[in-house]
C-alpha cells in the first residue's frame, strides 16, 4: 500500500495542476474488468479513463457538481464528484462493492456512497415488501432515522446533502409505490388464474388451462431485461432440481413483436428450459394486464386447481422459494 501511494504521489505531480476549474481522479484496480473506465451521468459518458504503463487510470477534467457512475465492465459504483477534488480509489473488482476505498480531497463523500451500498445489500427489499402494513411503516421509518442520522454524522459538502436527502425521498417513495403495487397483487391470491393462449417455443400454442393439475411457477421476463437475465442461472438449479415433481415451470416473454426472433434466439442459445412462451401483445396482454404486472421480473406460483397461490411469488435467486417448494411438493 505504501509504494502505491508513493506512485499516486509521482503521477499527481506529472498531471496538470489540480485547480477549482478542474479534478483529479486516480485509480488502482485489481483484477479489473477492462482497460478503460467510464464515468457516466444519467445518459452519457463525461469521461473514459484509460488505463496507463504503471497500471493505473489518473485523469484530471471538468465537472458539474452532482451524480455519477463509475464503471468498470457491467460493474458500477457511484460517485459524487466536484471540481477541486483530489480522489484516491482503490478496488479489487472480485469483491467489487466490498472492496471500494477513496482517499485524498472528496473522500467523505464517496466512502459514504460505497457504505450506503453495502448497507442497501443488507436489506431484504423482498422481505420487506411482503411485510403487513404496520411492519413496512416500522422498517421504512427506522430506514429514514438511520439514513438522516449518518448524513447528519459527517463533514459533507452541503450539496452532496441536499441531494442526499433528495435521493433518500426518492428511494423511501419508490418503495412505497412498490408496497402498494404489492398490495394490489396479494388481491389476486386466491383467485383462479385467468387463462392464456401462448406460442410456445417448441412450436404450437399452450394454455395455462393445459397445465392444470400441476403447480405452475410463471416466470414474465424479456430478453431485454437485465435483472431477468440475472435470475436465469437460479432459474435453471431450481428447475433440475423439482424436474420429477409436481410442478411447471413456465417463462413467459413480453419482449416486443419485432424482437419475436431475438427471444427465439435467445432461447436456443441459452438452451433455456421449461415451458417457453411469447405473449401476444406484449404487455397488454390479458393476462399480463390481470396481475397487474409493470415491471420484470415478475413470477407467480399457481396451484394444480389453477387458483393463485402467490401473484407476486418468490424469486429463484431467494433461498426461500426452496423452502415454499419443499412443502408444497414433498
Amino acid at each position: 500500500m505504501k509504494n502505491f501511494f508513493t506512485i499516486l504521489l509521482t503521477v499527481l505531480v506529472s498531471t496538470t495542476v489540480l485547480s477549482q476549474d478542474n479534478m483529479v481522479f486516480v485509480a488502482k484496480i485489481d483484477n479489473r474488468n477492462g482497460d478503460s473506465l467510464f464515468i457516466k451521468d444519467q445518459a452519457n459518458v463525461i469521461q473514459e479513463i484509460k488505463i496507463d504503463a504503471k497500471g493505473l487510470f489518473v485523469a484530471t477534467f471538468s465537472v458539474k457538481d452532482g451524480m455519477y457512475q463509475l464503471f468498470d465492465g457491467v460493474e458500477y459504483a457511484n460517485l459524487y464528484l466536484k471540481n477541486g477534488f483530489d480522489l484516491k480509489m482503490t478496488m479489487d473488482a472480485s469483491k467489487f462493492d466490498e472492496s471500494i476505498s477513496f482517499s485524498g480531497k472528496g473522500s467523505d463523500e464517496n466512502n459514504f456512497l460505497a457504505q450506503s451500498t453495502l448497507l442497501d445489500g443488507k436489506i431484504n427489499f423482498e422481505s420487506l415488501l411482503k411485510s403487513n402494513e404496520a411492519d413496512f411503516k416500522k422498517q421504512t421509518d427506522a430506514m429514514k432515522v438511520d439514513d438522516l442520522a449518518r448524513l447528519e454524522k459527517g463533514k459533507f459538502d452541503s450539496n452532496f446533502v441536499a441531494l442526499q436527502k433528495k435521493e433518500n425521498e426518492a428511494k423511501m417513495a419508490q418503495l412505497e409505490q412498490y408496497y402498494a403495487m404489492s398490495l394490489a397483487n396479494k388481491k389476486m391470491n386466491n383467485a383462479t388464474a385467468p387463462n392464456f393462449v401462448y406460442e410456445n417455443h417448441k412450436g404450437g400454442k399452450t394454455t395455462l388451462e393445459s397445465l392444470k393439475g400441476k403447480y405452475v411457477y410463471i416466470d414474465v421476463w424479456a430478453t431485454w431485461c437485465g435483472p431477468c437475465r440475472g435470475e436465469i442461472p437460479f432459474l435453471k438449479t431450481i428447475e433440475e432440481k423439482y424436474k420429477d415433481k409436481n410442478i411447471e415451470f413456465v417463462s413467459i416473454s413480453v419482449d416486443v413483436d419485432k424482437d419475436h426472433d431475438k427471444w427465439k434466439n435467445f432461447v436456443t442459445d441459452k438452451q433455456l428450459g421449461g415451458i417457453q412462451l411469447f405473449a401476444d401483445k406484449n404487455w397488454l396482454s390479458d393476462f399480463i394486464k390481470a396481475f397487474n404486472i409493470n415491471s420484470i421480473p415478475r413470477f407467480i406460483l399457481i396451484d394444480p386447481k389453477g387458483v393463485v397461490i402467490d401473484a407476486d411469488a418468490i424469486r429463484p435467486s431467494s433461498p426461500a422459494l426452496v423452502t415454499q417448494f419443499e412443502k408444497l411438493l414433498n
